[in-house]
């Protein structure tokens, strides 16, 4: 539970100052950390943290995690990290809420609530507005009751926009192109009612309404008449995903490859918090947001890319050497959920996977076969089905096409993929050569369920 942080040279010793972290160790040997000169009272006192740190963990693993997420709101890396280890832990974090957010994350039944204060492009003074009109005169009802009864000087248009598009208004209007549309409207309508207010002044909904001049007040659901935008459809659910990322850093209400979880592992992948575990040459496949690309020339003028991906698990990078990215460069788009496969590489202590194929999630394909309990315990089918894969494996280096095999019987369905020397370089071409030999083939998209 402790983390070296700085290094510092007296003489020829190194002596290294120390952070708390909650996922790391250390081991106290002679009053020394490491034997580099650490003092007893320094490891004593670092050795009680950790103790401290620990027991709150394993006692309020609620309110640890929350203060946690809180303290390193700054840090993507590590707020992600944490984020996986909450889900590991069984604890869900909801993104934010209008009316139940605080500044900061904020345990509530058995739950984390994201905090206002993570949010990008909501300062500490339209917090603070929020939180007081909230405070005063309950819960937000609309998008129209909540201009019309906070400070628009201090919440401008871009904080509501942000506010929107991260999903804090869900639980009153799950439509956000909905609630993007209508702000055009609403926020004109709310300021025009600010300026009567100052003024003194009110209009006739106002009077019919029961309008006070006292600017603590407001006239009973006068927000009903605000004006509205035309229905419209909701964004698509990866571009709600997308801007949500933008805004807090990472995604909370969904992740774009969640869907996948079911089917994806019929490709064997890894996920790339193991990508470390991974020994170098061996063939690997994982599962893939595509976060960031940066084009780089070498020495010699040929273009390659240093890719920043991300799956459940944590972010990571990878590499596209030349040959390579000549071949692939076109599907490295950011925000694409892509297949990648590769090996991993070590250099100067990390760790990082070398692409050496891509493609998009939505095209992949995987060649079906289906056995009946007689074929899949006859050696002579078994073998001329292996003789027909391998004489479609084509070019090893290509050949990246899954088989599974689906072994039906009177009670149950089993799915079973056949390693990577079976991988095929043409799926159609290798789901006609099987029904030639009187095997029931075809092809299937990964994301057709």
């Amino acid at each position: 539970m402790v983390k070296i942080v700085t290094r510092k040279y007296i003489g020829k010793q190194n002596v290294y100052d120390i952070g708390v972290e909650h996922d790391h160790n250390f081991v106290i040997k002679n009053g020394l950390i490491a034997a580099n000169c650490f003092n007893k009272s320094h490891s004593t006192a670092y050795g009680y943290i950790t103790y401290q740190t620990a027991y709150l963990k394993a006692n309020y693993p609620l309110e640890y995690m929350a203060a946690l997420l809180t303290a390193n709101s700054g840090d993507i890396d590590k707020v992600q990290r944490y984020i996986t280890n909450c889900t590991n832990m069984g604890i869900q974090i909801e993104p934010p809420d209008i009316n139940r957010s605080g500044v900061d994350f904020t345990p509530t039944a058995k739950k984390i609530l994201f905090g206002f204060s993570a949010v990008r492009n909501v300062g500490q003074n339209a917090i603070a507005c929020i939180l007081e009109a909230r405070n005063e005169t309950g819960e937000f009802k609309s998008l129209a009751d909540f201009c019309d009864r906070v400070d628009l000087r201090a919440v401008n248009r871009r904080t509501l926009e942000s506010l929107i598009y991260c999903g804090a208004f869900d639980k009153i209007e799950a439509n956000r192109q909905q609630l993007i549309q209508d702000l055009e409207l609403v926020y004109d309508w709310a300021q025009s009612r600010a300026k009567d207010r100052a003024s003194g002044q009110g209009n006739l909904f106002d009077l019919l309404g029961g309008f006070s001049s006292n600017q603590n007040k407001r006239a009973n659901n006068a927000f009903e008449t605000a004006p509205k935008a035309k229905p419209v459809i909701d964004f698509p659910p990866q571009e709600k995903l997308r801007r949500e990322k933008e805004l807090l850093g990472f995604y909370v209400s969904d992740h774009p490859l969640k869907s996948l979880s079911q089917i994806a592992p019929l490709l064997t992948p890894i996920n790339l918090s193991q990508l470390g575990e991974q020994r170098e040459e061996t063939k690997l496949c994982a599962v893939v947001m595509l976060n960031g690309v940066k084009k780089v020339v070498t020495k010699k003028g040929d273009s390659m890319a240093i890719l920043q991906i991300e799956d459940l698990t944590t972010q990571s990078e990878a590499v596209v050497f030349p040959k390579t990215y000549e071949r692939i460069s076109l599907l490295l788009q950011v925000d694409t959920r892509l297949i990648i496969w590769g090996k991993v590489d070590r250099r100067d202590e990390q760790t990082q996977f070398i692409v050496e194929d891509a493609e998009p999630v939505e095209t992949v394909q995987m060649v079906m076969v289906e056995l009946n309990p007689q074929q899949a315990g006859n050696i002579e089918e078994l073998h001329r089905l292996k003789t027909i894969l391998q004489e479609q494996s084509g070019d090893k280096e290509k050949a990246k096409m899954p088989v599974i095999g689906i072994i039906q019987t009177e009670n149950s369905r089993k799915l079973v993929r056949l390693g990577w020397q079976f991988c095929v370089q043409d799926s159609r071409i290798t789901v006609q050569a099987l029904q030639n030999a009187r095997f029931l083939a075809h092809v299937k998209l990964l994301t057709s369920g």
